[in-house]
């Protein structure tokens, strides 16, 4: 199949779907697009569109130029003019049109263009691009909950202590260069520079101790990755990872852990369920929600109310 220049995405030819699709067919797709997620995105968002465009979508393409773009245009999507709301990027550029989507009826899907594509692996959304585009035509709809961390939505996790000083060190140019690899790069290096400071860390009312903490809304963290396994973004309560030990000899052990899906039975891992939490450490300090830094110490994070039409592929 020929991938299609952006400009003329609008214009490509369109077959008329059969009537048995119902009306659970989506139409009119408002595809947010972040150009610098990934490996040639551009190319790949092509190939997705021209499946769209066979499909019979209608498809209107905005693509971002700076932080925020994706939040705004997601924002300001009507659904008198659209069925859907694409995310076209990695998962920061989700997190972004998940935060402009707040109060709105219009389902979200997602074209996997990032580094770790960690919401497309928690939904198990094959790789393949006709795969993708049937997904966001005539996929199933779900209620997902929401994280709120310090007002700012989360649909995956929310981090703080080692798992954020690595995402607010990595370099972007490095990141763009090589992929995961920068975070694997920069996981040794922060291995030796984090400060390891003490967190509070109190859910639902009962405090504990942690040397770095996960507020995992899904079951995936880092792509293929499990850091709490038994966590749905589907269910409206957190699994809360307390990490206990720091270290360079323990990052390795975690890493490794991790890697190898048996984080989870660490003996100095604890999980804990809950709804509301509490974190307080040295003031200031980054927290980061779906992969990119979103605010800082200290933190409540909450979940329940706060849902989401998210569409996943058919089972």
């Amino acid at each position: 199949m020929k991938s299609l220049p952006l400009k003329n995405l609008n214009k490509a030819s369109r077959r008329k779907i059969p009537s048995t699709e119902g009306s659970l067919f989506r139409r009119r797709a408002l595809i947010i697009y972040n150009p610098v997620a990934g490996y040639s995105p551009g190319r790949r968002l092509s190939r997705v569109c021209q499946s769209l465009s066979w499909l019979g979508v209608e498809q209107t393409v905005r693509e971002t130029a700076y932080r925020g773009d994706a939040e705004a245009f997601a924002a300001t999507a009507s659904s008198r003019d659209f069925d859907v709301v694409a995310a076209a990027g990695g998962d920061g550029t989700i997190n972004e049109v998940v935060n402009g989507l707040a109060g709105s009826p219009l389902p979200l899907s997602i074209i996997p263009l990032g580094t770790a594509n960690v919401l497309a692996a928690e939904i198990e959304l094959p790789r393949n691009v006709s795969a993708i585009a049937r997904t966001i035509a005539a996929g199933e709809t779900r209620r997902v909950h929401l994280g709120v961390a310090n007002g700012r939505r989360f649909l995956m996790m929310a981090g703080l202590g080692f798992d954020a000083h690595v995402v607010s060190h990595v370099n972007r140019n490095i990141k763009q260069a090589v992929g995961k690899l920068a975070y694997v790069l920069q996981t040794g290096v922060s291995a030796f520079t984090f400060p390891s400071p003490a967190y509070r860390v109190v859910i639902d009312g009962v405090g504990h101790e942690a040397a770095s903490v996960v507020i995992a809304n899904g079951r995936r963290y880092g792509g293929p990755y499990s850091c709490a396994p038994d966590a749905r973004i589907e269910a409206p309560e957190f699994h809360v990872c307390l990490f206990k030990s720091s270290g360079p000899l323990s990052i390795a052990r975690y890493s490794t852990a991790l890697m190898m899906s048996r984080l989870h039975q660490l003996s100095d891992i604890e999980i804990v369920r809950g709804g509301h939490v509490v974190v307080e450490g040295p003031e200031g300090e980054p927290v980061q929600c779906d992969g990119d830094i979103a605010t800082t110490l200290p933190l409540t994070a909450s979940i329940g109310a706060d849902t989401l039409n998210l569409v996943v592929p058919v089972t």
